[in-house]
Protein backbone atom coordinates (compact mmCIF):
# COMPACT_ATOMS: atom_id res chain seq x y z
CA UNK A 1 0.00 0.00 0.00
CA UNK A 2 2.82 2.42 0.79
CA UNK A 3 4.46 1.57 -2.53
CA UNK A 4 1.17 2.28 -4.32
CA UNK A 5 1.04 5.67 -2.61
CA UNK A 6 4.50 6.66 -3.83
CA UNK A 7 3.83 5.19 -7.29
CA UNK A 8 0.69 7.28 -7.75
CA UNK A 9 2.63 10.47 -6.98
CA UNK A 10 5.49 10.00 -9.42
CA UNK A 11 3.78 8.36 -12.36
CA UNK A 12 2.50 11.81 -13.34
CA UNK A 13 5.78 13.63 -12.66
CA UNK A 14 7.59 11.43 -15.21
CA UNK A 15 5.09 12.43 -17.92
CA UNK A 16 5.51 16.19 -17.61
CA UNK A 17 7.50 16.39 -20.84
CA UNK A 18 4.91 14.31 -22.66
CA UNK A 19 2.11 16.59 -21.47
CA UNK A 20 4.08 19.65 -22.59
CA UNK A 21 4.63 18.20 -26.06
CA UNK A 22 1.46 16.17 -26.60
CA UNK A 23 -1.17 18.22 -24.76
CA UNK A 24 0.43 21.61 -25.26
CA UNK A 25 0.53 22.43 -21.55
CA UNK A 26 2.86 25.24 -20.49
CA UNK A 27 5.57 24.91 -17.84
CA UNK A 28 3.40 26.93 -15.46
CA UNK A 29 0.43 24.61 -16.07
CA UNK A 30 2.35 21.37 -15.39
CA UNK A 31 4.00 22.86 -12.30
CA UNK A 32 0.57 23.93 -11.08
CA UNK A 33 -0.68 20.35 -11.55
CA UNK A 34 2.26 19.17 -9.46
CA UNK A 35 1.27 21.64 -6.75
CA UNK A 36 -2.39 20.52 -6.87
CA UNK A 37 -1.19 17.15 -5.58
CA UNK A 38 0.21 18.80 -2.45
CA UNK A 39 -2.96 20.89 -2.05
CA UNK A 40 -4.96 17.67 -1.77
CA UNK A 41 -2.36 15.70 0.14
CA UNK A 42 -2.11 17.91 3.22
CA UNK A 43 -5.87 17.86 4.02
CA UNK A 44 -5.85 14.11 3.30
CA UNK A 45 -3.10 13.65 5.86
CA UNK A 46 -4.70 15.81 8.52
CA UNK A 47 -8.16 14.24 8.09
CA UNK A 48 -7.10 10.59 7.85
CA UNK A 49 -4.89 10.60 10.93
CA UNK A 50 -7.60 11.27 13.56
CA UNK A 51 -10.05 9.09 11.63
CA UNK A 52 -7.66 6.15 11.75
CA UNK A 53 -6.97 6.75 15.45
CA UNK A 54 -10.71 6.65 16.10
CA UNK A 55 -12.03 4.04 13.64
CA UNK A 56 -8.94 1.94 12.95
CA UNK A 57 -6.11 1.79 10.44
CA UNK A 58 -7.71 -0.81 8.16
CA UNK A 59 -10.91 0.97 7.01
CA UNK A 60 -9.18 4.32 6.47
CA UNK A 61 -6.18 2.84 4.66
CA UNK A 62 -8.27 0.56 2.43
CA UNK A 63 -10.67 3.40 1.63
CA UNK A 64 -7.74 5.62 0.72
CA UNK A 65 -6.30 2.91 -1.52
CA UNK A 66 -9.61 2.62 -3.38
CA UNK A 67 -9.71 6.40 -3.86
CA UNK A 68 -6.11 6.26 -5.08
CA UNK A 69 -7.17 3.89 -7.87
CA UNK A 70 -10.12 6.13 -8.79
CA UNK A 71 -7.74 9.10 -9.06
CA UNK A 72 -5.60 7.16 -11.54
CA UNK A 73 -8.69 6.41 -13.62
CA UNK A 74 -9.39 10.16 -13.80
CA UNK A 75 -5.82 10.77 -15.00
CA UNK A 76 -6.38 8.18 -17.71
CA UNK A 77 -9.45 10.17 -18.81
CA UNK A 78 -7.11 13.15 -19.08
CA UNK A 79 -5.78 11.65 -22.32
CA UNK A 80 -9.04 12.74 -23.94
CA UNK A 81 -9.59 15.98 -22.03
CA UNK A 82 -7.05 17.84 -19.89
CA UNK A 83 -9.97 18.91 -17.68
CA UNK A 84 -9.70 15.58 -15.82
CA UNK A 85 -6.04 16.09 -14.92
CA UNK A 86 -6.83 18.63 -12.18
CA UNK A 87 -9.41 16.49 -10.33
CA UNK A 88 -7.23 13.44 -10.85
CA UNK A 89 -4.19 15.08 -9.29
CA UNK A 90 -6.26 16.50 -6.42
CA UNK A 91 -7.74 13.08 -5.58
CA UNK A 92 -4.29 11.52 -5.93
CA UNK A 93 -3.04 13.91 -3.27
CA UNK A 94 -5.97 13.32 -0.93
CA UNK A 95 -5.73 9.54 -1.20
CA UNK A 96 -1.93 9.42 -1.01
CA UNK A 97 -2.04 11.65 2.07
CA UNK A 98 -4.56 9.37 3.75
CA UNK A 99 -2.40 6.35 2.91
CA UNK A 100 0.68 8.03 4.36
CA UNK A 101 -1.13 8.82 7.62
CA UNK A 102 -3.20 5.69 8.22
CA UNK A 103 -1.03 3.26 6.26
CA UNK A 104 2.21 4.62 7.68
CA UNK A 105 0.96 4.21 11.25
CA UNK A 106 -0.34 0.72 10.37
CA UNK A 107 3.03 -0.35 8.98
CA UNK A 108 4.87 1.08 11.97
CA UNK A 109 2.60 -0.72 14.44
CA UNK A 110 2.74 -4.01 12.53
CA UNK A 111 6.54 -3.73 12.62
CA UNK A 112 6.61 -3.28 16.41
CA UNK A 113 5.72 -5.51 19.38
CA UNK A 114 3.40 -7.33 19.88
CA UNK A 115 3.24 -7.97 16.12
CA UNK A 116 7.02 -8.12 15.62
CA UNK A 117 9.95 -9.13 17.84
CA UNK A 118 11.28 -6.66 20.40
CA UNK A 119 14.18 -4.52 19.20
CA UNK A 120 12.65 -3.74 15.80
CA UNK A 121 11.61 -0.18 16.63
CA UNK A 122 14.31 1.40 14.42
CA UNK A 123 13.18 -0.65 11.43
CA UNK A 124 9.55 0.11 12.21
CA UNK A 125 10.11 3.85 12.14
CA UNK A 126 11.71 3.90 8.69
CA UNK A 127 9.95 1.02 6.91
CA UNK A 128 7.03 3.03 5.55
CA UNK A 129 9.42 5.67 4.22
CA UNK A 130 11.47 3.04 2.40
CA UNK A 131 8.45 1.58 0.66
CA UNK A 132 7.08 5.01 -0.28
CA UNK A 133 10.49 5.76 -1.80
CA UNK A 134 10.41 2.50 -3.75
CA UNK A 135 7.05 3.56 -5.15
CA UNK A 136 8.46 6.96 -6.09
CA UNK A 137 11.35 5.32 -7.93
CA UNK A 138 9.37 2.59 -9.70
CA UNK A 139 6.27 4.55 -10.69
CA UNK A 140 7.99 7.31 -12.58
CA UNK A 141 10.36 5.04 -14.48
CA UNK A 142 7.62 2.60 -15.50
CA UNK A 143 5.33 5.39 -16.68
CA UNK A 144 8.11 7.04 -18.69
CA UNK A 145 9.15 3.83 -20.45
CA UNK A 146 5.54 3.09 -21.41
CA UNK A 147 5.00 6.66 -22.59
CA UNK A 148 8.13 6.56 -24.75
CA UNK A 149 7.35 3.39 -26.71
CA UNK A 150 3.81 2.11 -26.07
CA UNK A 151 0.69 3.16 -27.98
CA UNK A 152 -1.82 5.40 -26.20
CA UNK A 153 0.89 6.48 -23.73
CA UNK A 154 -1.27 8.82 -21.64
CA UNK A 155 -3.59 5.90 -20.87
CA UNK A 156 -1.35 2.83 -20.65
CA UNK A 157 1.28 4.62 -18.55
CA UNK A 158 -1.17 4.58 -15.63
CA UNK A 159 -2.19 0.93 -15.97
CA UNK A 160 0.59 -0.53 -13.74
CA UNK A 161 -0.61 1.52 -10.80
CA UNK A 162 -4.12 0.10 -11.08
CA UNK A 163 -2.66 -3.42 -11.03
CA UNK A 164 -0.50 -2.54 -8.02
CA UNK A 165 -3.47 -1.05 -6.16
CA UNK A 166 -5.55 -4.19 -6.69
CA UNK A 167 -2.67 -6.41 -5.52
CA UNK A 168 -2.09 -4.21 -2.47
CA UNK A 169 -5.76 -4.38 -1.60
CA UNK A 170 -5.68 -8.19 -1.68
CA UNK A 171 -2.46 -8.49 0.31
CA UNK A 172 -3.64 -6.05 2.98
CA UNK A 173 -6.67 -8.21 3.77
CA UNK A 174 -4.51 -10.56 5.81
CA UNK A 175 -3.04 -7.86 8.04
CA UNK A 176 -4.58 -7.42 11.51
CA UNK A 177 -6.05 -4.20 12.81
CA UNK A 178 -3.57 -2.55 15.19
CA UNK A 179 -5.49 0.48 16.43
CA UNK A 180 -7.27 0.05 19.79
CA UNK A 181 -10.76 0.18 18.31
CA UNK A 182 -13.31 -2.62 18.42
CA UNK A 183 -11.41 -5.71 17.28
CA UNK A 184 -8.12 -4.12 18.32
CA UNK A 185 -8.38 -5.35 21.94
CA UNK A 186 -6.76 -8.27 23.61
CA UNK A 187 -8.73 -10.89 25.49
CA UNK A 188 -7.82 -9.16 28.75
CA UNK A 189 -9.24 -5.86 27.60
CA UNK A 190 -5.89 -4.10 27.10
CA UNK A 191 -5.62 -2.34 23.77
CA UNK A 192 -3.08 -3.62 21.24
CA UNK A 193 0.08 -1.55 21.02
CA UNK A 194 -0.59 0.37 24.24
CA UNK A 195 -0.02 -0.30 27.90
CA UNK A 196 -2.88 -0.55 30.36
CA UNK A 197 -1.77 2.78 31.84
CA UNK A 198 -1.85 4.48 28.41
CA UNK A 199 -5.28 3.00 27.71
CA UNK A 200 -6.63 4.18 31.04
CA UNK A 201 -5.29 7.69 30.50
CA UNK A 202 -6.88 7.79 27.07
CA UNK A 203 -10.25 6.76 28.52
CA UNK A 204 -9.92 9.37 31.25
CA UNK A 205 -9.20 12.06 28.65
CA UNK A 206 -12.24 10.94 26.67
CA UNK A 207 -14.51 11.13 29.74
CA UNK A 208 -13.29 14.57 30.74
CA UNK A 209 -13.37 15.91 27.20
CA UNK A 210 -9.64 16.66 27.25
CA UNK A 211 -7.74 16.20 24.05
CA UNK A 212 -4.74 13.90 24.34
CA UNK A 213 -1.66 15.67 22.93
CA UNK A 214 -0.20 14.07 19.81
CA UNK A 215 3.40 14.94 20.58
CA UNK A 216 5.76 15.18 23.48
CA UNK A 217 7.62 18.50 23.87
CA UNK A 218 10.23 19.31 21.22
CA UNK A 219 8.41 18.12 18.09
CA UNK A 220 8.22 21.44 16.28
CA UNK A 221 11.76 22.57 16.92
CA UNK A 222 13.06 19.12 15.97
CA UNK A 223 11.26 18.98 12.62
CA UNK A 224 10.08 22.38 11.40
CA UNK A 225 13.50 23.66 10.18
CA UNK A 226 14.14 20.58 8.04
CA UNK A 227 10.79 19.02 7.13
CA UNK A 228 10.01 21.05 3.96
CA UNK A 229 13.42 20.09 2.56
CA UNK A 230 12.42 16.41 2.60
CA UNK A 231 10.57 16.87 -0.70
CA UNK A 232 11.95 20.21 -1.92
CA UNK A 233 15.19 18.50 -2.96
CA UNK A 234 13.67 15.48 -4.73
CA UNK A 235 11.06 17.59 -6.52
CA UNK A 236 13.79 19.81 -7.97
CA UNK A 237 15.77 16.68 -8.90
CA UNK A 238 13.08 14.91 -10.92
CA UNK A 239 10.48 17.57 -11.74
CA UNK A 240 12.49 20.75 -12.39
CA UNK A 241 15.95 19.64 -13.55
CA UNK A 242 14.84 17.48 -16.53
CA UNK A 243 13.20 20.52 -18.09
CA UNK A 244 16.33 22.64 -17.52
CA UNK A 245 18.85 20.28 -19.16
CA UNK A 246 16.78 18.89 -22.04
CA UNK A 247 18.62 20.85 -24.74
CA UNK A 248 20.88 17.93 -25.63
CA UNK A 249 18.46 15.03 -25.17
CA UNK A 250 17.10 15.01 -28.75
CA UNK A 251 13.86 13.09 -28.38
CA UNK A 252 14.74 11.24 -25.18
CA UNK A 253 13.18 13.79 -22.85
CA UNK A 254 10.47 11.43 -21.54
CA UNK A 255 12.89 8.57 -20.84
CA UNK A 256 15.32 10.98 -19.17
CA UNK A 257 12.54 12.28 -16.93
CA UNK A 258 11.64 8.69 -16.00
CA UNK A 259 15.25 7.86 -15.21
CA UNK A 260 15.45 10.98 -13.04
CA UNK A 261 12.34 9.95 -11.10
CA UNK A 262 14.01 6.60 -10.43
CA UNK A 263 17.49 7.92 -9.60
CA UNK A 264 16.39 10.50 -7.03
CA UNK A 265 14.29 8.32 -4.68
CA UNK A 266 16.47 5.31 -5.55
CA UNK A 267 19.42 7.14 -4.03
CA UNK A 268 17.24 7.80 -0.99
CA UNK A 269 16.68 4.06 -0.58
CA UNK A 270 20.35 3.21 -1.23
CA UNK A 271 21.52 5.54 1.53
CA UNK A 272 19.36 3.85 4.18
CA UNK A 273 22.16 1.69 5.67
CA UNK A 274 24.20 4.85 6.26
CA UNK A 275 21.15 6.64 7.63
CA UNK A 276 20.57 3.77 10.06
CA UNK A 277 24.18 3.86 11.31
CA UNK A 278 24.09 7.61 11.77
CA UNK A 279 20.75 7.40 13.58
CA UNK A 280 22.14 4.83 16.00
CA UNK A 281 24.82 7.34 16.98
CA UNK A 282 22.50 10.36 16.95
CA UNK A 283 19.28 11.06 15.06
CA UNK A 284 20.34 14.69 14.72
CA UNK A 285 23.54 13.58 12.98
CA UNK A 286 21.46 11.98 10.24
CA UNK A 287 19.55 15.24 9.74
CA UNK A 288 22.70 17.37 9.62
CA UNK A 289 24.35 15.03 7.10
CA UNK A 290 21.20 15.01 4.97
CA UNK A 291 20.83 18.79 4.92
CA UNK A 292 24.48 19.33 3.98
CA UNK A 293 24.31 16.67 1.26
CA UNK A 294 21.15 18.29 -0.08
CA UNK A 295 22.86 21.70 -0.12
CA UNK A 296 25.60 20.20 -2.29
CA UNK A 297 22.94 18.71 -4.55
CA UNK A 298 21.37 22.12 -5.11
CA UNK A 299 24.78 23.49 -6.04
CA UNK A 300 25.28 20.72 -8.60
CA UNK A 301 21.75 21.30 -9.91
CA UNK A 302 22.56 24.96 -10.49
CA UNK A 303 25.69 24.01 -12.44
CA UNK A 304 23.80 21.42 -14.51
CA UNK A 305 21.14 23.99 -15.41
CA UNK A 306 23.71 26.67 -16.24
CA UNK A 307 25.72 24.43 -18.59
CA UNK A 308 22.83 22.26 -19.93
CA UNK A 309 24.47 19.01 -18.79
CA UNK A 310 21.99 16.08 -18.53
CA UNK A 311 24.54 13.73 -16.95
CA UNK A 312 25.43 16.27 -14.29
CA UNK A 313 21.69 16.72 -13.79
CA UNK A 314 21.35 13.04 -12.91
CA UNK A 315 24.34 13.29 -10.56
CA UNK A 316 22.72 16.28 -8.88
CA UNK A 317 19.46 14.36 -8.62
CA UNK A 318 21.23 11.42 -6.98
CA UNK A 319 22.87 13.73 -4.43
CA UNK A 320 19.54 15.41 -3.69
CA UNK A 321 17.99 11.95 -3.33
CA UNK A 322 20.68 10.87 -0.87
CA UNK A 323 19.96 13.95 1.22
CA UNK A 324 16.26 13.13 1.03
CA UNK A 325 16.87 9.62 2.36
CA UNK A 326 18.89 10.89 5.31
CA UNK A 327 16.46 13.61 6.39
CA UNK A 328 13.44 11.34 5.87
CA UNK A 329 14.96 8.75 8.19
CA UNK A 330 15.53 11.44 10.80
CA UNK A 331 12.02 12.82 10.36
CA UNK A 332 10.18 9.51 10.67
CA UNK A 333 12.36 8.29 13.53
CA UNK A 334 11.97 11.51 15.48
CA UNK A 335 8.22 11.55 14.87
CA UNK A 336 7.87 8.01 16.21
CA UNK A 337 10.03 8.83 19.23
CA UNK A 338 8.10 11.99 20.13
CA UNK A 339 4.59 10.63 19.55
CA UNK A 340 2.45 10.59 22.67
CA UNK A 341 0.41 7.44 23.43
CA UNK A 342 -2.37 7.14 20.91
CA UNK A 343 -1.08 10.06 18.82
CA UNK A 344 1.20 8.34 16.29
CA UNK A 345 -1.04 8.71 13.22
CA UNK A 346 -1.86 12.31 14.03
CA UNK A 347 1.79 13.24 14.61
CA UNK A 348 2.85 11.38 11.45
CA UNK A 349 0.32 13.44 9.50
CA UNK A 350 1.85 16.64 10.90
CA UNK A 351 5.31 15.57 9.78
CA UNK A 352 4.21 14.56 6.27
CA UNK A 353 2.24 17.81 5.92
CA UNK A 354 5.34 19.83 6.73
CA UNK A 355 7.45 17.69 4.41
CA UNK A 356 5.08 18.00 1.48
CA UNK A 357 5.23 21.79 1.60
CA UNK A 358 8.45 21.19 -0.31
CA UNK A 359 6.42 20.01 -3.30
CA UNK A 360 5.68 23.65 -4.07
CA UNK A 361 9.39 24.18 -4.85
CA UNK A 362 9.05 23.65 -8.66
CA UNK A 363 6.14 26.10 -8.84
CA UNK A 364 8.08 28.64 -6.76
CA UNK A 365 11.14 28.27 -9.00
CA UNK A 366 8.96 28.67 -12.08
CA UNK A 367 7.47 31.90 -10.72
CA UNK A 368 10.79 33.35 -9.55
CA UNK A 369 12.46 32.23 -12.78
CA UNK A 370 10.64 35.00 -14.62
CA UNK A 371 12.72 37.52 -12.66
CA UNK A 372 15.89 35.72 -11.57
CA UNK A 373 18.23 33.24 -13.23
CA UNK A 374 17.22 29.69 -12.28
CA UNK A 375 20.84 28.46 -11.72
CA UNK A 376 21.30 31.29 -9.22
CA UNK A 377 18.04 30.37 -7.50
CA UNK A 378 19.19 26.76 -7.16
CA UNK A 379 22.50 27.88 -5.67
CA UNK A 380 20.59 30.14 -3.29
CA UNK A 381 18.46 27.17 -2.23
CA UNK A 382 21.66 25.34 -1.29
CA UNK A 383 22.72 28.26 0.91
CA UNK A 384 19.28 28.36 2.52
CA UNK A 385 19.53 24.62 3.26
CA UNK A 386 22.79 25.24 5.14
CA UNK A 387 21.15 28.05 7.13
CA UNK A 388 18.22 25.78 8.07
CA UNK A 389 20.70 23.07 9.09
CA UNK A 390 22.46 25.50 11.43
CA UNK A 391 19.10 26.55 12.87
CA UNK A 392 18.17 22.91 13.46
CA UNK A 393 21.39 22.30 15.38
CA UNK A 394 20.99 25.46 17.47
CA UNK A 395 17.40 24.64 18.42
CA UNK A 396 18.16 21.04 19.34
CA UNK A 397 21.61 21.21 20.91
CA UNK A 398 21.89 19.40 24.27
CA UNK A 399 21.34 21.70 27.24
CA UNK A 400 23.83 21.78 30.05
CA UNK A 401 22.76 21.00 33.58
CA UNK A 402 21.27 24.07 35.22
CA UNK A 403 20.24 25.72 31.97
CA UNK A 404 16.90 25.83 30.17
Amino acid sequence: MMTASGWSANQFAALLGAYRAGAGLSDAAVNALLAVYAVGLIPGLLAAAPLSDRYGRRPVALGALALNAVATLLLMLGAGSVFWLGPGRLLTGISAGALLAAGGAWVKELSSPPYAPAGTETVAARRSGVFVSLGFASGGLAAALIAQWAPHPMVLAYLPHLVLAVLAWGLAQGSPETCPVGRGRTAGGTEFGRTAQDTASGRTAARTGARTPAARPGFWRALLPMAPWVFAGPMVGFATLPGLVDGGLRGWEVVYAGVATAVVPGAGVAVQPLARRLSLRSRLLSAVAGMLVMAGGFGLAGAAAAYQQPVLGLVAGAVLGAGYGLVLTYGLGTTAALAAPGGLARLTSYFWSLAYLGMFAPLLLSMLGNTFAVPGLLAGAGVLAVVCCALLVLLNRPCRVGTR
